[in-house]
């Protein structure tokens, strides 16, 4: 999984946490506009909804091939109904972003989610968001080589040691044939 992926996953479960444990009226009372703004400037700066832009469309898309699937002779009204309908909802867009911003107000200071905004905001910030999946790629090909040299030289370890254990408790002289026959004696 991306950097950028798993800072947007993270964004996205907070969210949703906050729109259920947060969403009282009371609790978007104790936040201020000052913390707010800082929070939408966070969550902006982060990219943390973009996980959501999908949404809709492919629920607009869904719903509108179920329905020329049943009554196909309506394909065109079908078509522009759920489009005008899906353009509509668009505006509620806003609401996610809010519940966003009051996830991130609830577990961020307004300082923190300023420093949060302005690094993501530098130059840096973007390079992060913008390189982080290149950088996770490389990181999980060394994590793949490290992982499977360690259990490469694990087992070559266990199986020498296990080995020399073997050897160790054979008894000194050899092993009576498998047909039931006794060993020769050694000749002088």
């Amino acid at each position: 999984m991306t950097l950028h992926n798993r800072v947007r996953r993270f964004s996205a479960i907070l969210a949703a946490s906050a729109v259920f444990a947060f969403s009282s009226p009371a609790f978007s009372q104790d936040v201020s506009e000052g913390h707010l703004k800082a929070a939408r400037a966070a969550v902006a700066a982060i990219d943390a909804t973009d996980p959501f832009d999908n949404i809709l469309p492919q629920a607009a898309a869904a719903l509108q091939q179920q329905l020329i699937q049943k009554n196909p002779d309506m394909q065109e009204l079908i078509g522009r109904t759920v489009s005008e309908k899906a353009l509509a909802l668009a505006s509620r867009r806003a609401d996610l972003e809010k519940e966003a911003a009051l996830a991130y107000a609830k577990v961020f200071s307004e300082k923190e989610l300023t420093e949060i905004a302005a690094f993501y905001n530098s130059d840096t910030g973007k390079k992060l968001l913008d390189s982080g999946q290149a950088v996770t790629r490389e990181l999980l090909k060394a994590a793949e080589i490290w992982q499977n040299g360690l259990a490469r030289d694990l087992a070559q370890q266990v199986g020498e040691t296990l080995a020399a254990a073997a050897k160790a408790t054979a008894p000194s002289n050899a092993a009576a044939p498998a047909d039931g026959t006794q060993p020769e004696a050694p000749k002088n």
